[in-house]
Formats: structure tokens, sequence, C-alpha cells
């Protein structure tokens, strides 16, 4: 099984994302989006396969949203594609994408219903502690 994590390791939801997929015993390609930022195409086609509008997948905090102004209504789906990919800060994180679908992680424990083999108990960085029903 292919699995790919668009990865920022700054980030501590992303560690748990990619810890949690570690731990299900899948060694997932890692994009690290900052340094290799996804292409249009393939921006759009996770954009679709999340079934979200540009918008929902942009991150304000830490980012250039408010001094681009982008909380305005005006801008179109397009051109906030393209605000992403000239500014990749702006991509939410971590995306995961598995043969089971593709889903912003947010937060790391919605990995578990894209593994095969999910882990039935997680301890993240912070010490909370994730559980989840073993599958039949």
């Amino acid at each position: 099984m292919t699995i790919t994590i668009y990865h920022n390791p700054n980030c501590g939801t992303s560690r748990n994302t990619l810890a949690m997929i570690l731990a299900s015993g899948e060694t997932p390609v890692v994009v690290e989006y900052l340094k290799n930022p996804p292409s249009r195409e393939r921006l759009v086609a996770l954009l679709k396969a999340m079934n979200l509008p540009a918008r929902g997948l942009l991150r304000e905090k830490g980012t250039p949203y408010a001094e681009l102004g982008l909380a305005d209504p005006k801008w179109t789906e397009d051109e906030l594609v393209d605000m992403m990919l000239k500014h990749p800060i702006l991509i939410n994180r971590p995306i995961v994408e598995t043969p089971l679908g593709t889903r912003l992680c947010r937060p790391s424990e919605l990995v578990l219903d894209l593994l095969p083999n999910p882990v039935t108990t997680f301890t993240k960085e912070d010490g909370e502690l994730v559980t989840q029903p073993a599958r039949a």
C-alpha cells in the first residue's frame, strides 16, 4: 500500500500523524511540502480527493494569510490555489493520501481511518492518549 504524507517536521500535528502511520507498520512517502511544494495539478487533485474547496485548506496561523487579505471572499478558487503555490506555508497540514482515502489530518488521529492496520492506542507528543477500537 502506498501512503503519502505532505509533512511539515516543525508541526506537532504532522509529527504525530507520521508517527501513527509508522506505528501501524507502514512506511510512507514523506513529502516535505515546504521544500518540495506540489504542482498545481497535484494540489488541485488533492483538493478534489478531499472534497475541499481551496479555502478549506488554507492555513492562517503563522502564515501571510492576513497580510495577503485572504479572508476577503473576493478570491476565486484558482487565485487561492495560486497563493498556496506561491506561499506553500499557506497549505494546511498534514495531508495524507492512501488507497483508503485522502484527508487533511487535523486532528492527527483522523489518519487512523486511512490505514489498513491502524494502532488502537497511541500517545501523542503532548501526552494525550488516542484510543480506537480494533477493526473486525
